[in-house]
């Protein structure tokens, strides 16, 4: 994993990124699956300019004053290259696994939406309090504060309409959700509202979308990877969930000619972050070297 972080650094990306998951996805296997947070040290001393996110920190794991002291130490290892990226969580089997209650969504996304507001307060004060549905301070010091100012960058990641998305609103400096093009448009506009309702700027928030791809010289190479892949995972996930966890990277892999012409749309309608999940990426850099090469200065 620091060797790729590092083919990342070298290939001219803005920033590397986990998930914070106990277990395997889209099934629970045997596979490693590291610590997000743990990673996060780690690649901050692999890496020299890479900024170094989760894709995202799940909220309900980690109680969000002890989450505040872990990203602030982190921030000064890396000497300010860290991105907060934190949803509401979903993976109820391995919520129930390792004992955590896995309560209804909108309880979820209160939790999320207080666990912010508590980590920001950590960052920022010397003495922080704070009195919650869910969380509570009182005089907690976090001491070192992070290195960025006003705090580290926060990402809010999910496209609910009702309620994930005022979270955005009212915490975040990036939104992270997926859909086809107008789909996406429409959850833009949908965070325009809630922005407007709260009095944020909605043109200081930027909007980001998640793709698992494999990038290749032609589409003969990028299928040949495809399957080369789904033969890795079959055995273990099996062949309903691989179709599932799958179906995006079929749609989207190729060569960059034709992944540049499929984002033109979403950039047109103010993408302007894009975090790649290449698959192969462990056992052949060239996908991540080529996406670098080609498509990133194309967009």
């Amino acid at each position: 994993m620091t060797r790729v972080a590092k083919a990342a650094e070298q290939a001219g990306f803005e920033s590397g990124w986990v998930f914070d998951h106990f277990h395997t996805t889209p099934v629970a296997t045997q596979e490693p699956t590291y610590e997000a947070w743990s990673l996060m040290a780690a690649l901050a001393v692999a890496t020299d300019t890479l900024r170094l996110g989760q894709m995202c920190t799940c909220n309900g794991y980690r109680p969000p004053a002890y989450l505040a002291h872990v990203a602030a130490s982190i921030d000064v290892i890396s000497g300010g290259r860290l991105e907060m990226g934190i949803g509401a969580g979903w993976y109820e089997e391995e919520f129930l696994a390792h004992g955590y209650e896995f309560p209804k969504a909108s309880v979820r996304i209160a939790q999320l939406d207080e666990g912010i507001e508590v980590m920001k307060r950590m960052w920022t004060e010397e003495k922080a309090s704070f009195e919650g549905e869910y969380y509570r301070l009182e005089g907690a010091i976090c001491q070192p504060k992070p290195l960025q100012e006003p705090h580290i960058p926060i990402w809010v990641a999910g496209g609910g309409e009702k309620r994930t998305l005022r979270v955005v609103a009212r915490h975040a400096q990036y939104a992270n959700f997926y859909g086809d093009p107008e789909t996406w448009a429409h959850k833009s506009r949908v965070l325009a509202e809630h922005c407007a309702e709260v009095g944020t700027d909605f043109d200081a928030i930027t909007r980001s979308m998640n793709l698992r791809l494999v990038c290749a010289p032609t589409e003969a190479e990028a299928q040949e990877r495809l399957d080369e892949i789904g033969a890795r995972l079959r055995p273990l996930i099996g062949d309903d969930a691989l179709e599932r966890h799958e179906r995006q990277a079929r749609r989207w892999s190729g060569p960059p000619d034709k992944i540049i012409e499929m984002l033109k749309p979403y950039r047109d309608f103010g993408l302007s972050y894009l975090i790649v999940f290449f698959p192969d990426v462990a056992y052949d850099l060239s996908g991540l070297e080529l996406f670098g090469r080609e498509v990133i200065g194309a967009l």
